[in-house]
């Protein structure tokens, strides 16, 4: 794929945690048939945030699923792919890669993304509407990726049950990235050290420092405990677990982890 380009964008310390509250799989059904939104604003985010990072996205997703790119005629999971160019560049390495490509989504979002034939949709909120079907069709995925959208299950589904139903798909040599999981103990890190404080007083033009709170409850917020805990439950079950950092190019790397998994 060649050298990772990098963009930098500021972003807002306010938007971090905060731009997922009040959404779900039923709002996202909502946005995918408002067609006064773009192909962004359907997945949940303004077009200055993922217009211009889709394709280092991909590039980073690559970077750590190799699979992806080098493997040929595999099966690839997409679980909340969306409607947007990143969508659309998963597609393409499957096609030009010979793999078969499983699509788990709400079915106004499906709707949005060409029929293909090596394409399989499953119309619904995964894993509890279609786990079922693609472990049935698909008797194995080789490659698995979940890419913002950990956040929308955990405050709607059972975390666990999503993540046994990830290791129960995993062929033997798998690959799955769950990312961009926001991360509250990571962000706090971030605003509580200098580079953080020098991040937000830049973005807001001021000289305030970023108010940060420790050892609080935080209820529906993912942190560092949740995210260990499922590295050692993944690894308890025979596989290879790790949280990874996003490239630093991409707009939430200072505030968001990845989690890759790999079956032995």
């Amino acid at each position: 794929m060649g050298t990772l380009h990098v963009t930098k964008i500021s972003v807002p310390e306010n938007i971090f945690m905060n731009h997922y509250d009040g959404y779900n799989y039923e709002r996202f059904r909502e946005l995918a048939k408002n067609d006064s939104l773009s192909m962004y604003e359907k997945i949940g985010f303004p077009n200055s945030y993922r217009a211009d990072t889709e394709r280092l996205i991909f590039e980073d997703i690559l970077s750590k699923v190799p699979k992806l790119l080098k493997g040929r005629c595999l099966n690839v999971l997409d679980i909340g792919p969306g409607c947007s160019n990143l969508q659309g560049y998963i597609s393409s390495v499957c096609r030009e890669n010979e793999h078969t490509l499983f699509l788990a989504d709400c079915p106004e979002m499906l709707a949005l993304i060409k029929d293909e034939s090596y394409v399989k949709k499953y119309a619904g909120f995964f894993p509890d509407d279609t786990f079922e079907a693609v472990r049935t069709e698909s008797q194995g995925i080789d490659v698995i990726v979940c890419y913002s959208v950990f956040q929308y299950i955990f405050v709607e589904s059972n975390m666990w049950h999503f993540l046994d139903c990830i290791l129960d798909l995993m062929n033997i040599g798998a690959e799955t990235l769950i990312g961009d999981i926001p991360n509250i103990s990571k962000r706090k890190r971030f605003f509580s050290s200098e580079t953080g404080v020098h991040f937000h007083q830049k973005f807001t033009k001021t000289r305030d420092v970023p108010r940060v709170l420790f050892n609080r409850p935080e209820p529906g917020k993912i942190d560092d405990s949740l995210l260990l805990s499922m590295v050692m439950r993944c690894q308890y079950f025979g596989f290879d677990a790790y949280v990874v950092p996003q490239h630093k190019g991409l707009p939430f790397a200072n505030r968001r982890d990845d989690l890759l998994i790999r079956r032995l």
